[in-house]
C-alpha cells in the first residue's frame, strides 16, 4: 500500500514538474518555427534564421552567398548605363502633356548617343528592333509582322508612310501610342535611341548624331535639332550629305 502511494506520489508530481513548464507563449515543440519566429531581414544582413542561426535555405539568399541584398531580377532595365538623363515613366502623364511631348519630338532629329560609336548603335538597334518591335512592325518595316500576318492584331503602320524623327520614334517606344503599349520596361533609354535610330537608318533614309558628340560624350547640343530640321532641302538630283563618313552611312534627310 505504501509502496502504491510512493509511486502515485512520484508520478503526479513528475507530470506536475514537467507541465508547469508548458505556456502559451513558450509551447514545448514547434512545428513550424518560421510561423512563430517570422524573421524581419535588414539589407545587407547575412541570411540567418533567429530561432536556431542556421543559415537560410531560401534558394534566392543561397544563390547570393547567403546576404539578403538581392541583385536586379533578370530581364529588369537597368537604368543610365549610357549616360542620358531620362525622366520618369508616363505615370500621371495627361494626354495634353502626352500630346505636346510627342508634336516636340517631332521636332528633333538629332540622337544624343557619341557620334563616334553610331555604326555601333545602328547595329545593336537591329538587333533589338527584331527582338522586340519585329512581331508587329515587321522585319521590313512595313507592319506586317508575325502577329499582323496571323489576324490576331491589326492596324500597324508602315514606316513608309509616316512621318518621323529619331526623337518622335524613341517617344513612341518609351511611352506607346494608340495601341501600342510603352516598351520603356524592355528597353533601357540608350537602347530605346538606338532602336529608333535603326529604324530610321534603314526605313526613313537617314539619322543625324549629335553635332557637337565627343568620345565619352553623350549629351546634344541645345538647339541642333532645330538648325537640323531648317536646313533646306538639297536641290533635285543631289545625294542627301552624309553627316558621318565613316559611321554607318547614316545620312541627314531633310525634314518632310
Amino acid at each position: 500500500m505504501t509502496k502504491n502511494i510512493f509511486r502515485i506520489t512520484a508520478i503526479v508530481g513528475f507530470a506536475a514538474f514537467s507541465l508547469s513548464s508548458c505556456s502559451k507563449e513558450t509551447p514545448p515543440l514547434v512545428y513550424f518555427p518560421d510561423m512563430y519566429y517570422p524573421v524581419a531581414y535588414d539589407p545587407l544582413m547575412k541570411a540567418e534564421l533567429a530561432y536556431d542561426d542556421r543559415e537560410n535555405e531560401i534558394p534566392a539568399f543561397v544563390k547570393n552567398g547567403g546576404a539578403t541584398g538581392l541583385r536586379p531580377v533578370d530581364g529588369t532595365v537597368a537604368q543610365n548605363t549610357d549616360g542620358i538623363t531620362d525622366a520618369a515613366g508616363n505615370s500621371g502623364m495627361s494626354i495634353d502633356n502626352y500630346n505636346a511631348g510627342y508634336d516636340a519630338s517631332k521636332q528633333d532629329n538629332v540622337s544624343p548617343l557619341n557620334a563616334a560609336n553610331q555604326k555601333k548603335d545602328i547595329e545593336r538597334g537591329k538587333v533589338l528592333y527584331n527582338q522586340t518591335c519585329a512581331a508587329c512592325h515587321g522585319t521590313g518595316g512595313d507592319g506586317q509582322g508575325p502577329v499582323v500576318a496571323s489576324g490576331a492584331y491589326a492596324g500597324v503602320p508602315a514606316y513608309k508612310d509616316r512621318e518621323l524623327t529619331v526623337a518622335s520614334v524613341k517617344y513612341v517606344i518609351k511611352h506607346g501610342r494608340n495601341a501600342m503599349g510603352s516598351y520603356a520596361g524592355q528597353l533601357k533609354p540608350g537602347d530605346q535611341w538606338r532602336v529608333a535610330m535603326y529604324v530610321m537608318s534603314e526605313f526613313k533614309g537617314g539619322v543625324s548624331p549629335a553635332a557637337s558628340a565627343t568620345p565619352g560624350s553623350t549629351t546634344s547640343v541645345p538647339g541642333a535639332a532645330a538648325a537640323l530640321t531648317e536646313t533646306p532641302a538639297p536641290a533635285a538630283g543631289t545625294p542627301p550629305v552624309s553627316t558621318q563618313g565613316n559611321a554607318g552611312n547614316v545620312s541627314t534627310s531633310p525634314k518632310k
